[in-house]
């Protein structure tokens, strides 16, 4: 850190700046599901880079080998579990859909099994799923806060500084190096490799590729025995439906259920709008989770949240550089961070020294997602795109069409 008139930091050491506290942001509270997955799942993989499936599917298994490794390695306790990953069919229109999933999945390897109404219940009980998916190995659930904090401890012990309570304000090149200003000081690097995804939404070229849109999360109170009987899910995986306003769930260690999704959007991408501190905007999601487990109709909500997510038309991370080179945003998970942020950050990283690796030749990693038009207009389709997918399921008509559209400017959300 630099105080006025002297730098303190030798250029060597690594130094992390964290605008609040580690965790304390969406880092710390996504749904944390986690698979070898790094580009927003394998059909949004072939569908944006089908020429880069066969080094991302690679690179996927690897990157979810050295995250294990980290948590086995580091000793860090972040309530793991790998029992696999659910996708669910709700009604029996998306059996098809379902279909499609699975013949793609066990093309490229993977270990999935494809169930009927009756199995999947088994499974899971809810009187809306149809069928399901399920993906089995390298992938589960977590506790992402706990996971954040034992990075820190570990990045600590390999002799990293961390600064937290320290926003960046601006960067500026100096030639050999850049500077990083923060609110209370300053810090010169050779390179700066930016992960902070939907909080570098503001900035003038990264909102150019990048809309912060909102997710939201209910948490019910643990569940006694008897009701964790009403509804099985004794594997414990976890979950994505495949309705078009989607909805994911999963246990914690303490059997409550997380239960997330209804994306919302707010002119001009706050960090923290009002709205999303009141009760209405979960409303509609605590209908859905009730649609879903009817059966547990005597379960309350202790946490409700929500948090951004980066969101770009290749719903899946990509890379801006500056400062001819010094300078790496990575960023845009999608919602699918926690895992594929790991991969992220290694691109980054290799992005910034120069290395000679293969993968850099890759579409993902040399192109950049398309352009989102500005304000007001973003705001006008972010508003329109939301609320179609909040009624197509049950209304249809022009809500298909207009999702048909978004789709063809490169967002898959129908």
């Amino acid at each position: 850190m630099e105080t006025p008139g002297q730098f303190s930091v030798a250029i060597d050491n690594v130094v992390l700046i964290e605008a609040e506290n580690i965790a304390c942001g969406a880092s710390g509270r996504p749904g944390a599901i986690v698979s070898t997955s790094v580009m927003h799942g394998l059909h949004n993989a072939v569908r944006v880079f089908p020429e880069d499936i066969a080094m991302l599917e690679a690179l996927g298994q690897a990157n979810i080998a050295g995250f294990l490794d980290t948590l086995d390695r580091h000793a860090i306790d972040c309530d793991a579990e790998w029992n696999g990953e659910l996708t669910v069919a709700v009604g029996k229109e998306n059996l098809p859909t379902l279909n499609e999933e699975y013949e793609l999945h066990a093309r490229h390897g993977h270990d999935v099994v494809l169930m009927n109404a009756g199995e999947t219940r088994g499974q899971l009980a809810s009187p809306l799923f149809e069928g399901s998916l399920w993906a089995k190995k390298n992938s589960g659930t977590l506790h992402p806060a706990r996971l954040a904090w034992g990075l820190k401890r570990v990045a600590l012990s390999l002799g990293v500084r961390i600064h937290e309570h320290t926003p960046l304000r601006d960067i500026s090149d100096e030639g050999g190096t850049v500077v990083a200003a923060t609110r209370d000081g300053k810090v010169r690097a050779r390179k700066v490799l930016l992960a902070t995804n939907a909080f570098a939404a503001g900035h003038d070229h990264i909102k150019r590729r990048v809309a912060m849109v909102r997710d939201r999360i209910l948490m019910t109170e643990p569940l006694t025995p008897e009701q964790m009987d009403r509804i099985g899910w004794r594997n414990r995986q976890g979950v994505y439906d495949t309705r078009t306003q989607l909805n994911y769930m999963r246990l914690t260690k303490d059997n409550r259920i997380l239960f997330g999704g209804r994306l919302g959007y707010f002119y001009g991408g706050p960090r923290d709008p009002r709205l999303d501190r009141t009760p209405a905007p979960y409303k509609r999601l605590a209908e859905a989770f009730f649609r879903t487990f009817p059966q547990l109709d005597d379960i309350g909500f202790t946490h409700a949240w929500s948090g951004p997510i980066a969101l770009t038309t290749r719903m899946a991370v990509h890379f801006q550089t500056y400062h001819r080179g010094k300078v790496v945003y990575a960023g845009g998970y999608s919602g699918f961070g926690v895992s594929a942020s790991r991969f992220g950050a290694d691109i980054g990283l290799a992005k910034l020294n120069g290395a000679a690796r293969p993968e850099l030749e890759c579409d993902f990693a040399r192109t950049m997602p398309g352009i989102i038009p500005p304000e007001p207009f973003r705001y006008i389709g972010a508003r329109t795109t939301m609320y179609a997918l909040d009624t197509a399921d049950s209304k249809g008509g022009w809500r298909n069409l207009w999702l048909k559209f978004v789709g063809k400017l490169g967002f898959p959300l129908s």
